[in-house]
Parts: C-alpha cells; sequence; structure tokens
C-alpha cells in the first residue's frame, strides 16, 4: 500500500487531486473551531464536560456539534436529502425517467438534491438554534437569526466541498468527510482503553487486550466482505466480421458481496438518528423522549431496527445500481450468455436470484459488524468511542481510495505500479 501511494505521488494529476482533497479537509477541520455568532463560551464548556462524546452521531458529524461550531449539522443535511431523493426515485415515475435518461438527468436529480439540502438545514437549524437558545448570550432576534443562517451555511458550504472531492479528489467526497471526522475521534477512544488498561488490574488489562484482537478480527473481516464478489461466467459465441472469424470468448460478471459499500450503513445512521434531530424543533414530552431513549443503538429495539434499516438500504441501493433485466439484453444483443441458462428473461431471473442471495449475506455480515460496539459495551463495560460501524466506514473508504488510485494509475499505464 505504502508504495501505492509513493506511485501515485509521481503522477502530477493525481498527486494534484490529493493535494486538492487534504486542503478541503483542512478547510473543514479549521471550519469545526468556528464558533456560532453569539454562543457563550461557558455553556458549551459546560456541555462538552457532560455530554457524551462518544455517541455514534458526533463521531460521524466529527464532534461538530459538540464544539457549537458554524459546522454543527456537518453533512448530515445532504445525507438526509440524498436519501430522500433516492426512495422519491423509485417512487415517481418522472424522477425515474430522469435517471435513465443519463449524464443530463443525474446532474438535474442532483441539483434537486442540493435544493432538498438546502431546505432540509434551515428546519434543522431553526429547530437546533431554538431548542438551545439558552446556550446563547442573548436571546434576541437578530442573534438567532445569525445563528440560523451560520448553520445553514455552514452546512451548505460543507455540501459544497463534498461535491468538490467528489469531482476533482480522490473518491466521494461525503464518505471522504465522513472519514475523516471519524479519524479525528479516534484518539479519544484509545484513551480509553488506556484508561481502562493504567490501573494495573489484570481483568482489566485482559479486556483491552480481548477488545483489541476483537477489533482486529473485525477490520479483517470487513476487508474480506468488502472485496468479495460472486463471479458469474459468461460466454460470448464467436463472430465473423468480413472474411474473419473470431473465436468466443469467456470471461466471468463479478457481484460484489456489498455493493451498497459504506452509503448502507450511513444512511441506516441517519435514519436512526431522525427522530431526535425532529426532537430539537420542540421541548419534547415524557413519551417522545422515551421513544428516542428506545430507538437508541444501545437499546434494543434500537440495535434491531438499525440492523433492519442496513439491510434494506442494502437491497435498495442494489436495486439500484443493479438492473438484471437491461443485464441480460445487452448481454444477449452481443450474443452472450451463461453457460446453462437461457438468454433473455431466464438468464435476467437467474441474476436477480443471484443478487439477492449475496446481498443477503453481505448486509447481514455488515449489520452484525455494526453490532460490535453494543457487544463491548454489554460483555466488556467498555466504551471505546468506536466499534463496527466506525470501522466499517473508515475501513470501507480507505479500501475505495487505494482502489481509485489503483485505477487511476492503471489508466496511465504506469509501469512502477503494474511492473
Amino acid at each position: 500500500m505504502i508504495r501505492l501511494f509513493v506511485n501515485a505521488w509521481k503522477v502530477k494529476e493525481i498527486r494534484n487531486k490529493i493535494l486538492y482533497t487534504f486542503v478541503i479537509l483542512a478547510i473543514i477541520r479549521l471550519g469545526a473551531h468556528v464558533a456560532l455568532p453569539g454562543i457563550s463560551v461557558a455553556a458549551v464548556k459546560a456541555a462538552q464536560d457532560s455530554a457524551s462524546t462518544g455517541t455514534l452521531y458526533n463521531i460521524i458529524a466529527g464532534g461538530y456539534n459538540s464544539r457549537w461550531s458554524i459546522f454543527s449539522m456537518g453533512i448530515g443535511p445532504y445525507i438526509n436529502a440524498s436519501i430522500i431523493m433516492q426512495l422519491l426515485t423509485v417512487a415517481i415515475p418522472k424522477l425515474e425517467q430522469l435517471a435513465k435518461e443519463g449524464e443530463d438527468g443525474r446532474k438535474k436529480i442532483s441539483s434537486y438534491t442540493r435544493y432538498l439540502t438546502v431546505v432540509l438545514a434551515i428546519i434543522q437549524a431553526i429547530g437546533i438554534t431554538f431548542s438551545y437558545r439558552s446556550m446563547f448570550t442573548s436571546s434576541s432576534a437578530v442573534i438567532l437569526a445569525c445563528s440560523v443562517v451560520s448553520l445553514v451555511a455552514g452546512s451548505t458550504f460543507i455540501m459544497w466541498l463534498a461535491e468538490q472531492i467528489t469531482n476533482k479528489g480522490i473518491t466521494n467526497g461525503s464518505s471522504m468527510i465522513i472519514f475523516v471526522n471519524i479519524v479525528s475521534n479516534l484518539p479519544s477512544g484509545i484513551t480509553s482503553l488506556v484508561y481502562y488498561a493504567q490501573g494495573g488490574d489484570a481483568i482489566g488489562i485482559a479486556k483491552v487486550a480481548a477488545v483489541l484482537i476483537l477489533l482486529l478480527a473485525v477490520i479483517v473481516f470487513i476487508v474480506i466482505v468488502h472485496d468479495g464478489e460472486r463471479r458469474i461466467p459468461v460466454q460470448y459465441s464467436g463472430k465473423m466480421m468480413g472474411r474473419r472469424t473470431f473465436a468466443g470468448q469467456s470471461t466471468f460478471m463479478p457481484i460484489k458481496v456489498n455493493t451498497a459499500g459504506v452509503l448502507a450503513i450511513i444512511f441506516a445512521i441517519s435514519l436512526v438518528q431522525f427522530p431526535e434531530t425532529i426532537g430539537q424543533f420542540f421541548n419534547p414530552g415524557p413519551t417522545y423522549t422515551k421513544i428516542i431513549e428506545a430507538l437508541r443503538l444501545t437499546s434494543p429495539i434500537g440495535a434491531i431496527l438499525y440492523v433492519v434499516l442496513i439491510i434494506f438500504f442494502a437491497y435498495f441501493y442494489t436495486s439500484i445500481v443493479i438492473n438484471p433485466n437491461q443485464i441480460a439484453e445487452n448481454m444477449k444483443k452481443n450474443g452472450g450468455f451463461i453457460p446453462g441458462i437461457r438468454p433473455g428473461q431466464p438468464t435476467s431471473n437467474f441474476i436477480t436470484r443471484v443478487v439477492n442471495r449475496v446481498t443477503f449475506i453481505g448486509a447481514i455480515a455488515f449489520a452484525l459488524i455494526a453490532l460490535v460496539p453494543l457487544i463491548l459495551q454489554w460483555v466488556f463495560g467498555l466504551n471505546v468511542g468506536f466499534g463496527g460501524t466506525t470501522l466499517i466506514i473508515v475501513v470501507g473508504v480507505a479500501l475505495d481510495i487505494v482502489k481509485a488510485m489503483e485505477s487511476q494509475l492503471l489508466m496511465r499505464h504506469y509501469k512502477g505500479f503494474l511492473s
């Protein structure tokens, strides 16, 4: 891997993409320390001391919400808008038609997603400002309005930066921002492990060792699932062009075990946190507070809902990316067939069956990995601040970065890499 980064750095275009990505990420990290206008420093410090900084939402947001910066909402509104637009694309025929129109259609859907992001950001900013108006030095309309405008501007700016990383950087911008946010919170998790081991108690040291071994095993398992694929053999019949005859070819069609990647995890987290976000708009009563507590990942109901959502979004995203009918039709037009399967609808049915089975395995695997932090808390009594979900995102994005660099080098026929 080190050699890959060295070789990538030697290529000017890839080096510029890496530097561009780093600059944008540095801007985001610096913005996390720009406080909201009118916020009380003493109130923020008190909130940081009393709040749980290891919550999953806070980790993914990069801890911005505990600092009450202009980036407090992070990439959340953009992710929520993306979820809504993907659901609407399936439900509304006009949007579905746009999605099939190629690049132009995707651009229109992207513009709709941006507009929806701003709307969601305004709603969430109003809810946050009025729910925590006691933390401001003044409750005047000007101060509260400045807070709302700052939060909306910050979230919109992060959305724009994420798109810039996607277009001009290394990999997907949203995933990259969440990746950096999680990595920035890893020191706090490591500190908690050191704290448990410092007492010199043999049981405490054994617990920490068991946790480290478990996390290492989880990382290996994540890599295996992320890179796993089911290869469907495809045979192409021979063709005659002019006076020349071309022999048939044998190849395969790879079906990834986890086509959705980290997106299923990110979407599931956003929806699980949605009721808590809604609770910011008003003073929740005892009933709604109990609902929020029940939907937390530390509760059995929240954990089960989280697993169900991961499986749902894994299937949902896979159905968007892989179209068995179109694959079977293209295969038939090019003279290809799957050995033992008739071309046309039987081929489509076979691909659908394989995709469903493979996706189920990948979704269950990632859902089980996502429960690792709960296992650590229930069995070992440790709250390390990172676990299965964060490891899935970190490892998944890291592997995507490596593959993106590999593809960039392969496109340029870089001899140092191919040798």
